[in-house]
């Protein structure tokens, strides 16, 4: 907000929390810099190319010219404060979308005018569609070669399922695009090169232009009378002006049934000032949002936040970010207001913190805050224990909010340090890394002493390493990326394991008899006492569970994770003085053990979904390539003039294809690859 004590409803209605989703490359990263130059957030426009972006401000992300990490900045324009989430778009980084969409009001999805909608795009438009994010569009790219505006809308129709509403048309596309129509006042907008597109013209159309215009202007009004029966009336008597005609836009935007489509080059600075009056006009404030909701941690009830300053302070924690090997804490604000200085329950962990600093982020620097409020988005420092997920809450009767979906890892890593010096160093970097990164995994094999690092993809896993290296001069002796596999058990199997040992002083006394049998897939573990808990001490019941859940995490096979099991306790056996807490941990892992060993327990590993786009011409070659990776074919169809294979394929087989493919393609093609499912090796 520009004024940082000035929380009142008609001050939050002109915040815009919104996120620049897309594919890899459609132009994202380049779009929001061109929003917060034309806002007068910054003075010089970076290029992702150059490696002056700056919302890319890692050099991970300036060499590659992807972003990685999700960046968090705020411009103004007109009355409106616009809070920016700039996401990834490659899919070892999805989750980086995932917590960002979890905390934003609305999206503008960036699609290349030449590739439309493209595998990643289509992920992630899923993903805001699971959140009930209002969105727009904008068809980046209009200037290049290819370019094709009416192709791309057939595309986001087909396969996003969307009614969509153009409110802009591209005067030509490739060498020949001119500038943009707009639909609801009729006119056409031309933009100065020289200028970087700060000085435009807007005129009246001529009547060949009004000519090529008017089917648009048709289809648009139709399209509101569908969806509004007032305007329909008003359209037919010829009462409709450009102020009712955004208002009707704004109503079904919110509600999620129409998506306006804007168009532009963002590279050309062209047509982005008119999406950031979009942005003001089309997209909600944190008033307007479905009422977010957590549960009573004491009741299990579920309720709703007041979004108001005057309701007590709740706040979701939404992303760790590590500043010069400091924590800082990213949340948005859902009610409430909070100054620097003040103390906050962390619901989730149930520890009390003190709030040092409050910051607005703008990309990799900070700008300091002495008051936050609701709708805010702002970085904290002295959040010691907050993670990912939690919330923060200053009222005596909390809620815990929704927390963040996250996902397995796929690819792992071994690694160890080159001497004792660089040995503690990495364990505390690596800590830092975990904090910061809730798909990141780590641990220890037993047999080899090495430490196992896994994570999404091998661009992630390399990523890490690359930061270790510049971030704290670390550069640990590295394997190569391995394939994370879960371990499940083949059918019902039944132990009973006895420990009766003398520790020290003590005997130590357990017995416990239970039963392992696979359950259905994605079903995780499920442990039930099939006995009359009641007759046993807690402590004890307590040390079964744990001895259990430790030997889950090491299966029988290959010391993988187990999944997808059911294990029932059958039966506890005790000796008076001498049963103990320690007797029942290590009976029930050693009975576990035994049961999962004699259910012919089987290997999972991630099945990856594929998809190879390439021309005609190679489409044998990308079959036979696919057959020889064990992949199976689901899917062919044609899009944008190229035939695309849509396949199954397990990730073991994978590693390599990109090169592969390029090189059997003279490439021509491209691919995508994400996580699909666990599955049984060897079906």
């Amino acid at each position: 907000m520009s004024d940082n004590s000035d929380f009142s409803a008609k001050s939050i209605e002109k915040i815009r929390n919104i996120g620049i989703i897309a594919h890899i490359d459609a132009g994202k990263t380049t779009v929001t810099e061109r929003m917060l130059y034309f806002s007068g957030k910054i003075h010089r426009l970076g290029e992702v190319h150059e490696g002056t972006a700056t919302m890319d401000y890692m050099p991970e992300e300036q060499e590659r010219g992807i972003t990685i990490t999700s960046a968090v900045t705020a411009c103004f324009w007109g009355k409106n404060t616009i809070n920016i989430i700039d996401t990834p778009g490659h899919v070892d980084f999805t989750i980086e979308v995932q917590r960002s969409l979890r905390v934003l009001d609305g999206a503008v999805g960036v699609f290349c005018a030449v590739g439309g909608v493209e595998p990643q795009s289509e992920t992630v438009w899923r993903q805001s569609e699971n959140f009930g994010v209002p969105k727009l569009v904008f068809i980046n790219k209009m200037d290049r070669l290819g370019a094709d505006f009416e192709a791309v809308l057939e595309s986001m129709v087909e396969r996003l399922k969307i009614k969509i509403l153009p409110v802009q048309i591209p005067d030509g596309a490739g060498d020949e695009f001119a500038g943009v129509f707009d639909l609801i006042r009729l006119n056409k907008i031309v933009y100065d090169e020289d200028e970087n597109g700060e000085i435009f013209e807007i005129s009246e159309l001529s009547e060949q232009e009004l000519e090529r215009v008017s089917p648009w202007r048709e289809r648009m009004c139709d399209t509101l009378s569908e969806f509004d029966d007032e305007f329909l009336e008003r359209y037919l008597n010829d009462e409709i002006d450009p102020d009712y005609i955004e208002s009707v836009i704004r109503k079904a935007t919110l509600q999620l049934e129409l998506v306006p489509v804007f168009a532009g080059s963002a590279l050309k600075n062209v047509g982005v000032q008119p999406l950031m009056d979009g942005i003001g006009k089309y997209l909600p404030s944190p008033l307007e949002v479905s009422q977010v909701k957590g549960v009573d941690p004491l009741t299990g009830v579920e309720r709703t936040v007041d979004p108001s300053v005057s309701a007590d302070f709740q706040a979701l924690v939404f992303k760790i970010v590590m500043d010069l090997g400091r924590k800082i804490v990213l949340m948005r604000i859902y009610s409430g207001k909070i100054d620097a200085g003040d103390t906050v329950k962390n619901v989730t962990q149930g520890t009390v913190e003190r709030i040092d600093r409050l910051f607005r982020m703008h990309a990799g620097r900070k700008e300091k805050l002495e008051v936050a409020g609701v709708g805010d988005i702002v970085a904290v420092a002295g959040l010691k224990n907050s993670r990912t997920g939690d919330t923060l809450s200053t009222s005596e009767k909390p809620i815990i909010l929704e927390q963040i979906e996250l996902y397995k890892p796929v690819i792992s890593l071994a690694i160890e340090p080159r001497n004792s010096d660089e040995s503690e160093k990495l364990d505390d970097v690596l800590d830092k890394y975990l904090q910061e990164d809730p798909t990141l995994n780590l641990k220890t094999d037993e047999d080899t002493g090495q430490i196992i690092l896994s994570g999404m993809g091998e661009l992630h896993l390399e990523v890490v390493l690359e930061r270790m290296r510049r971030e704290y001069g670390l550069a640990p002796r590295a394997g190569k990326p391995q394939v994370v596999y879960q371990e499940v058990p083949g059918k019902l199997a039944e132990a009973e394991e006895e420990f009766d040992k003398q520790i020290g002083d003590e005997k130590h006394y357990g017995c416990v008899r239970l039963s392992v049998e696979p359950s259905t897939r994605g079903d995780g573990r499920n442990v039930s006492f099939e006995i009359d808990t009641g007759l046993w001490a807690s402590e004890w019941l307590d040390a079964v569970a744990e001895g259990i859940d430790d030997s889950l995490q090491c299966g029988v096979l290959k010391g993988f994770p187990v999944q997808d099991i059911r294990v029932r306790i059958l039966e506890l056996k005790k000796k008076d003085g001498e049963s103990s807490e320690q007797g029942y941990h290590l009976a029930a892992g050693r009975a576990l053990k035994k049961a999962l060993a004699a259910s012919a327990p089987k290997l999972m590993e991630p099945i990856m979904d594929i998809e190879v786009s390439a021309p005609d011409d190679f489409i044998g070659e990308v079959i036979g390539l696919l057959g020889s990776k064990g992949a199976r074919i689901e899917n062919m169809l044609d899009r944008n003039g190229q035939k695309v294979v849509q396949a199954l394929a397990p990730l073991s087989k994978m590693f390599g294809f990109s090169t592969e493919l390029r090189s059997s393609t003279q490439g021509r093609s491209g691919f995508v690859m994400k996580f699909h499912s666990f599955d049984v090796l060897d079906k």
